[in-house]
């Protein structure tokens, strides 16, 4: 194994048993991603920190490969904030988004429906962006903004993270950080895409990459988020027709951590199945 990285278990259920994804490494440039045998969760077992998997976001995909102002992810921001504002309301409520990047859905939010807004950001370039819409903002990973002495005087109505539960070392670890951040009855919603046990929406070579695979360690399907969110203390009250949409979106109430609540599982068996018909439809596709 490279330096800096370790091998974990499953996220949700922390079993040590699991299979490869079908073709996964003919995409990711010899990279492995595995399901669990258990539960059916996909996920990557070799992994950096939080803090090292964050500083290859802000140096090396961010900015260069990835940005949030192109038309497709603005309208999947709005989406998500019109999800908010019609299942909870969002009009004068304390709005914490984990991962700001350059800020442009905070600015939606605050600006169209009236939130007041603040976020985390690992990338200091990203931060200056923020700081030049005047959007409150903590420079570091969520994990260490719970650190922090900020933390302790905040608490948030509403804590986003959008498509960025799959990007961090532990989506657990990520997820307890917004349940602290929360005022007592608050609401997480986990925005993702809707990609795993739903009909193909793009070539598996569209969906896997040859960045490092633990910049992107976590592939939910409905069930596996509903599970991460409920063993972290979350209850799901709203889900959006994930089916035929390209997102997945999932509003989670802030519950105690000893309140049992569901945890479905997926048949590792039917993931890889899926995984292999994606595989073999793709090829009908050059690119």
């Amino acid at each position: 194994m490279n330096k800096g990285y370790k091998d974990f278990p499953c996220d949700i259920c922390g079993s040590d048993d699991a299979v490869e994804v079908p073709h996964a490494r003919a995409h990711t440039g010899d990279q492995a991603v595995h399901i669990c045998r258990n539960c059916g969760f996909v996920y990557v077992k070799a992994r950096r920190d939080a803090t090292a998997i964050a500083a290859a976001w802000s140096d090396e995909i961010y900015g260069d490969v990835y940005t949030a102002r192109i038309p497709a992810v603005k309208a999947r921001q709005v989406y998500v904030a019109d999800f908010i504002d019609v299942t909870l309301g969002l009009t004068g409520k304390q709005l914490f988004d984990i991962g700001a990047g350059e800020g442009q859905f905070l600015d939606i939010a605050r600006r169209d429906y009236g939130a007041q807004v603040f976020g985390t950001e690992p990338s200091t370039r990203n931060c200056e962006i923020l700081a030049g819409l005047g959007i409150g903002h903590f420079v570091g990973t969520i994990e260490q903004f719970h650190d922090s002495t900020a933390a302790r005087s905040y608490r948030a109505d509403i804590a986003t993270i959008m498509w960025t539960l799959e990007n961090c070392e532990s989506c657990e670890r990520m997820l307890a950080c917004a349940h602290d951040a929360l005022v007592d009855g608050g609401h997480v919603v986990v925005a993702t895409g809707s990609r795993i046990l739903v009909p193909f929406k793009k070539p598996l070579q569209l969906y896997l990459s040859k960045n490092p695979a633990d910049s992107h360690c976590f592939r939910f399907s409905a069930n596996a988020l509903q599970s991460i969110l409920a063993k972290t203390g979350f209850a799901l009250v709203h889900v959006n027709k994930y089916i035929d949409s390209d997102i997945l979106c999932m509003v989670g109430r802030k519950a105690s951590r000893s309140e049992p609540l569901p945890m479905p599982k997926d048949d590792y068996r039917d993931v890889a199945n899926f995984f292999e018909r994606w595989h073999q439809e793709s090829q009908r596709y050059s690119l």
